[in-house]
């Protein structure tokens, strides 16, 4: 598991990675430092590291990178620690398209999208 904090290879990342999930990668996002953690078999695992780092539960959402997809399909906004009701977020996928939004222009900023 590794907790990104500047641009990544996810060429790098995809053949170092430790957890084999077939064609995708959990990833979760703190929407207000812009850090991510990637790699690990649980979405909880990884918003764990991230609170042990600084990150506050409310900013941190757990999403998928499906690297060999492409435009909209390589991110999906589903983890079970989404489930927040008093953030109204009553199911597993993140509704609010604006932390939709900063969840991919994060991942975007974080992740080489170098694997082909």
């Amino acid at each position: 598991m590794y907790i990104i904090r500047e641009p990544a290879s996810l060429k790098k990342i995809w053949e170092e990675r430790e957890v084999d999930l077939g064609s995708m990668i959990k990833i979760v996002v703190d929407v207000n430092r812009r850090v991510l953690a990637i790699d690990a078999q649980l979405h909880a695992d990884e918003e764990q590291r991230l609170l042990e780092d600084g990150s506050k539960q409310e900013d941190v959402w757990g999403a998928n990178i499906h690297p060999f997809q492409r435009g909209d399909d390589r991110i999906e906004y589903t983890s079970l620690i989404n489930i927040r009701p008093s953030q109204q977020n009553m199911g597993m996928e993140v509704q609010d398209m604006l932390i939709r939004q900063l969840i991919q222009d994060i991942i975007h900023e974080l992740i080489v999208w170098d694997l082909e």
